[in-house]
């Protein structure tokens, strides 16, 4: 046996006395070395012969030192569970272990140490495929001739499928654990001419059978019907060298029969010679009978089926075709043989629809909840119709999926209804666009044609939009024009405003929230940004945003993907973004309340909607168009309004914009009794903003010091606020005017805010 040479020194053994540990009897054997060479030579076979049986025994073996450190996985372990050696040790930290079962691990794992006795524990580890089985672990301490612990051997093994089984199993358990030696379970060993050369405690009891007489007449605790089976399939492997699996009839040490499962692997030489052969034997008798009564309830299922009017297709695990009633049959005009043959859904679905129909069901198999899909099915006679197939999984005891229904029910009528309809609201709403203006937007001033020719320009762009202007103006009907207009007009719009989320609860409006993320977080949440994927979102009141809120939307309008609260995995999103603020962003960006990229990202194509107070010459067309709308929806008849009305309206200011025109027109409709609009005059005189020469006529003139001019009223309130202009303290408050009139007057006037600020 050829092995690889150490490079470092090897150490004198000439005279000294040591034990080696047999792996199957752990019993010590005493070994003089009397050549260093030899010992050397003796060593490096020893370890190698001992990692090469751990790594084909058909099990997951691991060792641990003497205080609890995870020193090897054999092969099987690490390939199953998907982790190396090192994320193996973390175990305690990572995903590895449910984490409804760490804590009862840590406690037996860390008892059991202590304690040096063996002991086991059933826990849920975590599979590469990130699905959680129960196992088993026992665990047994390795002695030196002192009684001193060298390490511990442990055996995993999978008891998902047997959870459920009777009082008499787990008693047989508890017994066949109490007789385990060394290595927990019933393992052999045979030569590479198949005979038994080794068999644990374990094995042997269960039996009632010394080793001889195991050796000698193996077949006597096989089912006589099941000896030929058995000789076929171990002859074939010790012919071919290749691992074998058989499933017989066992008769156990009460004369009673049980089926037995036995996987064995070759152990070879470094030239690939077999050495020996270790055999795993496993009890799988209930999982048998169950199989057994399993068959025999779909053999009575599928005679039901076949009585059912409807089609059904029974499938397994992996979606592959087990049986089609008869109805389903003479729909497709396919035979059984042919449907069997992985080409049903192929032949039967409409070409068009067949790669992404497959996608689709392959997402819901592997999903193992119901799911269903709407698909046009091949008839007999060569037509298709549309058919809504739904398909559950049957489930055994331990929640793993054993079978497939899908039922169909004919929706083609159904179908083609709402085709018809949905081309008429299409043709009816292609209508509406052609003789309809933009939505809810009235006017024909020149401020607002120019706006509305800006929204025709940018709508069909995927650009991102910043609309400004003050409260009141209608920035989301500009928003939602822009989306209507362009090619995600069939996708959804999402509006945000900003202002009015708290401020600890924005990113996970925004972005979403996995379960646990924080408090009452009890489920996942999708953020309005993605809900608004594929379409438009549109934030509104932008300036609000927090800094961090703005750091994670740059990276949203840069990377085109989230992260949700508490999650760890980015999110691709494509999602057009409109934001609107009534606040000047380029003084915030000076004062360092906003952020300068964030400001250029969202600045891409700018709309600034005009005051109310510029557009007077919409004013008529607007309080006809509220009057006859509010009329309406109050159930009112007017026909015309008052005179001095429209005058009231044409000299008022209208600080808050098209929203309050609407509040008040509302106001008034509620509360006429004719069938001619007015208002109360004193609703405006009320509301009307102080112009500068109403101030200077105001003041007393005995005072030369007081500022007689617009400019110098709003220089002097912005340097008692130090620059600011909204929030109870702010100059716009001592005024006695809106903060977004007072901005633009500020803006009008050319005045530099800044200047006061550290006055």
């Amino acid at each position: 046996m050829s092995t690889n040479q150490s490079q470092s020194p090897a150490p004198s053994y000439r005279g000294v006395r040591q034990e080696a540990v047999d792996l199957t009897t752990t019993e010590a054997v005493p070994i003089t070395v009397l050549d260093h060479k030899k010992a050397e030579e003796a060593l490096r076979l020893r370890d190698h012969d001992a990692r090469s049986l751990l790594d084909n025994i058909p099990g997951f073996v691991a060792r641990i030192s003497p205080d609890g450190i995870l020193e090897f996985l054999n092969r099987p372990f690490l390939q199953y569970f998907g982790k190396t050696l090192d994320e193996a040790k973390k175990w305690r930290t990572n995903d590895t272990v449910h984490p409804d079962d760490l804590a009862h691990v840590i406690e037996v794992f860390g008892n059991g140490v202590s304690t040096g006795r063996p002991f086991d524990f059933e826990y849920r580890p975590r599979r590469f495929d990130g699905t959680y089985r129960w196992f088993q672990a026992r665990w047994v301490p390795v002695r030196d001739v002192q009684g001193r612990i060298l390490h511990w051997n442990g055996l995993v093994t999978d008891i998902d499928n047997l959870k459920s089984d009777q009082e008499t199993l787990r008693a047989a358990e508890i017994s066949l654990r109490q007789t385990v030696d060394t290595i927990p379970g019933f393992v052999s060993r045979l030569s590479p001419t198949c005979e038994l050369e080794a068999a644990n405690p374990g094995y042997l009891a269960y039996f009632g059978k010394s080793f001889d007489e195991i050796k000698n007449d193996w077949a006597s605790v096989v089912h006589p019907n099941d000896v030929p089976h058995a000789i076929e399939i171990v002859s074939n492997a010790f012919a071919s060298g290749n691992p074998y699996e058989v499933t017989v009839r066992v008769r156990r040490f009460d004369g009673v029969y049980r089926w037995f499962q036995c996987r064995a692997c070759p152990l070879r030489d470094a030239d690939g010679r077999i050495l020996h052969w270790y055999a795993l034997h496993m009890d799988v008798d209930d999982q048998k009978k169950a199989e057994e009564k399993l068959r025999q309830s779909e053999q009575e299922l599928l005679t039901i089926t076949d009585s059912i009017a409807n089609p059904i297709a029974v499938l397994a695990p992996d979606g592959s075709m087990l049986y089609a009633n008869r109805v389903a049959l003479n729909e497709s005009g396919l035979t059984m043989d042919e449907a069997k043959a992985n080409v049903f859904f192929a032949l039967t679905s409409h070409p068009d629809d067949v790669d992404s129909l497959r996608v689709r069901r392959e997402q819901g198999l592997l999903g193992g909840y119901p799911f269903q899909m709407e698909i046009r099915v091949r008839q007999k006679n060569g037509g298709y119709r549309w058919k809504l197939i739904q398909y559950n999984p049957l489930k055994d005891p331990s929640g793993e999926i054993i079978r497939w229904f899908g039922t169909s029910t004919d929706i083609d009528d159904q179908k083609k209804t709402e085709e018809r309809l949905h081309n008429e609201n299409l043709a009816l709403r292609d209508e509406v666009d052609r003789t309809s203006m933009f939505d809810e937007i009235v006017g024909t001033s020149n401020p607002l044609k120019l706006v509305l020719s800006r929204i025709a320009k940018v709508a069909p762009s995927d650009s991102t939009v910043l609309i400004t202007g003050e409260t009141g103006t209608g920035k989301e009907l500009i928003a939602r024009a822009i989306h209507k207009k362009s090619s995600r007009a069939r996708r959804a719009f999402v509006s945000v405003n900003c202002a009015a989320i708290p401020r600890d609860l924005m990113a996970s409006e925004l972005f979403g929230h996995e379960r646990g993320a924080f408090t009452g977080a009890t489920q996942r949440r999708l953020g309005r940004f993605e809900l608004a994927d594929g379409g438009t979102i549109f934030l509104d009141e932008v300036g609000e945003l927090q800094p961090e809120t703005q750091v994670a939307l740059l990276r949203v309008l840069q990377e085109r993907e989230l992260e949700r609260v508490g999650g760890g995995k980015p999110i691709r999103v494509d999602v057009r973004v409109i934001a609107a603020t009534n606040r000047d962003l380029e003084a915030d960006v000076a004062n360092g309340t906003f952020r300068q990229d964030l400001f250029y990202r969202l600045n891409v194509f700018p709309i600034e909607v005009p005051p109310l107070r510029e557009r007077k010459d919409d004013l008529l067309l607007l309080v006809e168009y509220f009057v006859q709308r509010y009329g309406v929806k109050a159930g009112k008849g007017i026909h015309s309004i008052d005179k001095q009305t429209l005058e009231l309206f044409q000299s008022y200011d209208w600080p808050g914009n098209i929203r309050e025109l609407q509040n008040v027109i509302e106001r008034s409709v509620i509360l006429s009794s004719g069938d001619v609009f007015s208002i109360d005059p004193s609703w405006l005189s009320k509301r009307s903003v102080p112009r500068a020469t109403a101030v200077n006529a105001s003041r007393p003139a005995k005072d030369p010091t007081e500022p007689h001019s617009e400019r110098e009223i709003i220089e002097v309130a912005l340097a008692a606020t130090r620059g600011r202009v909204s929030g109870p303290s702010g100059a716009a408050a001592k005024l006695g005017i809106p903060a977004s009139t007072l901005e633009t007057r500020i803006k009008a006037l050319g005045i530099n805010k800044l200047q006061f600020k550290f006055r």
